[in-house]
């Protein structure tokens, strides 16, 4: 019995699934804590987490499935992670700080400066993307306002890297990675020396890259003593959540789009050409079935706010719903919410708005007319709204979803925003039955060797649930109000 440990590490919980690699069927997940993590934010537009909570988390999840299962049996591990976060490391590997994450907006000014200094026109031939607020900017905010600590920084890496640091003891790092650092020179097909120059960061500091796709470690002891998982098992794949969730749709091929609901919101499609959008509103990064002589490259709209909106929502509004009983609350108001908008971005800068950070707002709101319903649904078409604005800038750079895949979870459960997107992009919305940690699992037997192809890998992929689009000229309407809100905002910063 040859079995896939597939890991997802986010930023609201870890995720681990047992896969079957014969039959692609999972055998069981667990998902650590049970609540959504704590990000810390001292400072407004900060967030960071303790990579030490990450681990702890993990192996609880890894030691739960080993309650019922035997983890001597897993032949192979797969890890999916938050994109973008920073972890320095000491001598002894030993983080140095918090991990700054994904959704903080320390270093946007950081990147700006180095976007006009540089120049544009070089960021994006060579980046893809202007510097901003990505992992080595990150790391330029710790070298200019925290020198003791920058001192002692023997290697810096993104969370799946540290966790597939702790279950082997190599610290590697991949090219998409480094793509998702911004540093990796698309044009000279290399490492972006020149942008780690200019943040006098020494490029000795960055691990060492192996494949995405294919072995690039083998777990030690110490993870056999901890977890019970055999020394010697190769970890055989590593990508962001967002390029991670397209994998695991089967989204490989150029025109393929993949999304998802979670704790933030993405649409994320594949292209053979290296294109970049001229204000990095949406940006382009390696995808994780790149090579010299098949090149696909990944781009990638992100929305910061998804799912800790609609968390928010529950938390302060309704503790004791279920977001199933949320999501059928939703459904019996209608559309356009009698009036009530909701403009979702209170979460950190928003790339899709220029990096700029306009908060999150509620207008509209009668007390004598409006009840928790009205909020409720309001939530869910400002995400889809959200997403209808970005996909146009997408379009603007040759991508035109005709078909959008997802996973069958998070917001995706919601007939009210599945139904608006689908009306606004004119997309037929497709629902599958997989999740992050299911594809990490996947991706990792492709990996080892246990598929022989692609298309064994996704064998057991299955359409759970296809939405069509409806002629609505009314949810046009409703969002052409959103989006003038939306700007009027943005305009004022």
């Amino acid at each position: 019995m040859k079995r896939s440990l597939g890991i997802d590490l986010g930023s609201s919980s870890v995720k681990v699934s047992l896969m079957d690699i014969e039959s692609g069927i999972c055998i069981k997940s667990c998902t650590c804590p049970s609540v959504e993590m704590k990000i810390d934010s001292p400072v407004k537009g900060w967030a960071e987490q303790d990579p030490q909570m990450w681990w702890e988390h993990l192996c609880t999840a890894i030691k739960t499935i080993g309650q019922t299962e035997d983890l001597s049996t897993i032949s192979c591990i797969g890890i999916s992670y938050q994109m973008h976060g920073l972890v320095a490391l000491d001598l002894q590997g030993n983080p140095l700080r918090k991990s700054i994450i994904w959704c903080d907006s320390r270093a946007v000014e950081i990147g700006n400066e180095a976007l006009e200094s540089i120049g544009r026109e070089k960021c994006l031939e060579h980046l893809l993307n202007s510097p901003g607020n990505f992992t080595a900017s990150k790391l330029a905010w710790v070298k200019r306002n925290e020198a003791d600590t920058f001192a002692k920084v023997a290697r810096f890496c993104l969370p799946g890297d540290y966790v597939a640091y702790l279950l082997s003891g190599d610290i590697r790092t991949t090219q998409t990675g480094l793509s998702e650092q911004i540093l990796w020179d698309f044009k000279e097909n290399k490492t972006a020396d020149f942008l780690a120059e200019y943040y006098g960061i020494d490029t000795a500091l960055i691990p060492p890259t192996v494949p995405a796709i294919g072995v690039q470690a083998h777990t030690n002891a110490a993870t056999e003593a901890l977890l019970g998982i055999k020394e010697g098992t190769p970890i055989s794949y590593r990508a962001g959540d967002q390029p991670n969730n397209a994998f695991s749709l089967n989204v490989l091929q150029e025109g393929e789009i993949a999304a998802t609901g979670g704790t933030s919101g993405v649409v994320y499609g594949v292209t053979s050409l290296p294109k970049a959008d001229k204000l990095s509103r949406v940006n382009t990064f390696l995808h994780v079935n790149h090579s010299a002589d098949n090149p696909r490259y990944g781009v990638l709209l992100c929305l910061n706010s998804v799912g800790i909106m609609n968390a928010w929502i529950r938390r302060n509004f309704c503790p004791n719903l279920s977001y199933d009983q949320m999501n059928e609350l939703a459904a019996s108001v209608p559309e356009g919410c009698d009036g009530v908008s909701i403009l979702p971005f209170g979460n950190g800068s928003e790339r899709v708005l220029g990096n700029k950070e306009i908060d999150a707002s509620i207008s509209g709101l009668s007390f004598n007319r409006h009840s928790l319903a009205h909020i409720i649904r309001a939530g869910h078409e400002a995400v889809a709204f959200s997403f209808k604005y970005g996909i146009d800038i997408m379009s603007g750079i040759g991508l035109q979803p005709k078909v959008i895949r997802a996973g069958k979870a998070n917001l995706f459960l919601s007939e009210v925003f599945r139904q608006t997107l689908a009306n606004l992009t004119g997309a037929t919305i497709e629902l599958y039955n997989t999740d992050g940690s299911l594809g990490a699992a996947r991706a990792a037997a492709l990996g080892a060797g246990f598929y022989a192809s692609e298309q064994d890998a996704f064998a057991s992929l299955k359409v759970l649930e296809r939405i069509e689009p409806q002629k609505d000229t009314k949810i046009v309407a409703h969002y052409e109000k959103w989006r003038c809100l939306c700007e009027e905002r943005l305009n004022r910063k």
